[in-house]
């Protein structure tokens, strides 16, 4: 059952990037890019501390052409009797550039994280998340820059959360740069969601990013592991 959601998973990928990809425009914000993702988390046992991090691989088109390599991971802390989830850590990115150069920029990268879930129903969970990012890249000056992301889940097959689930999988986050409160980024995305364990996740959907208001299209595959 398992191997069965992942191939599903991936031909869904594979024929919304045929659709999706243009065959006589080259510039980037014309070509379809896609994203592998894996996230996890861990709470410590009887502790109020834990890990989380994710490891991504960006291409720029659906050919392998890098667009960004990112591992990063953080220290996390719950305040008890609190849904409230704190973060303090540390991303490493390689970043490439569009096309045949092979050129690549490292950037450094710390960041503070606040997650906060609520419940709407048994059917539907939100999250709101506030990231502050302190980024260095190569010999640049020090940059900084917040994020607000709202997420939203619908179970689909189910009337709550729980193995076999089908859902819904909707964000929205807006990047703002930090000296003049300019507008970096927005993403907006949708995607199909299965738990096929308890704590484990697989989501396969399409990211709409906006970058100096051009916008481009990304094909995401994930995966989402909660370690007890």
């Amino acid at each position: 059952m398992k191997t069965r959601i992942l191939l599903i998973a991936m031909a869904f990928l594979v024929n919304t990037s045929v659709f999706c990809q243009s065959s006589d425009n080259e510039d980037f914000e014309s070509t379809t890019g896609v994203w592998y993702m894996i996230f996890y988390n861990q709470q410590f046992s009887d502790s109020q501390f834990g890990l989380q991090g994710d490891f991504q691989e960006r291409h720029w088109d659906l050919n392998g052409d890098l667009e960004q390599r990112l591992i990063r991971n953080g220290l996390t802390f719950k305040p008890k009797e609190s849904k409230l989830l704190l973060t303090l850590g540390y991303g490493n990115i390689q970043s490439g550039v569009f096309g045949l150069d092979s050129k690549r920029t490292v950037e450094h990268r710390i960041y503070q994280e606040a997650l906060i879930p609520l419940k709407v129903s048994n059917r539907i969970s939100t999250m709101h998340r506030y990231r502050f990012e302190q980024r260095w890249i190569e010999e640049n000056q020090m940059k900084t820059r917040h994020r607000y992301n709202l997420f939203l889940n619908i179970a689909l097959n189910q009337d709550s959360f729980d193995t076999g689930t089908i859902y819904l999988a909707l964000y929205g986050e807006l990047f703002l740069y930090s000296w003049d409160i300019e507008v970096d980024r927005l993403r907006l995305y949708a995607s199909i969601g299965y738990e096929y364990s308890q704590g484990s996740k697989i989501q396969a959907g399409v990211m709409r990013q906006y970058v100096s208001s051009i916008p481009k299209n990304q094909l995401q595959l994930s995966l989402h592991r909660s370690i007890n």
